[in-house]
């Protein structure tokens, strides 16, 4: 198993918690995903490591920006 965070632009409410959830959810061999609105952060845990362009896609469907630097 693999366990990233990545900081995520955007999320303010319960409504984004759920949305990047079900997108990132979605990305194939994720097991679970904990967002943290206060801190900015979505934790992925995966099967496999996660490439940053599938992730920053799952984010950018959802409506958010994946921060990558």
């Amino acid at each position: 198993m693999n366990t990233t965070t990545w900081s995520v632009e955007g999320m303010t409410c319960q409504h984004c918690v759920n949305a990047v959830t079900e997108e990132v959810t979605a990305i194939h061999g994720v097991t679970a995903v904990v967002v943290d609105l206060e801190a900015g952060q979505v934790t992925v845990t995966s099967e496999d490591a996660l490439t940053v362009s599938d992730v920053a896609a799952a984010i950018d469907e959802a409506g958010y920006v994946l921060i990558t630097s």
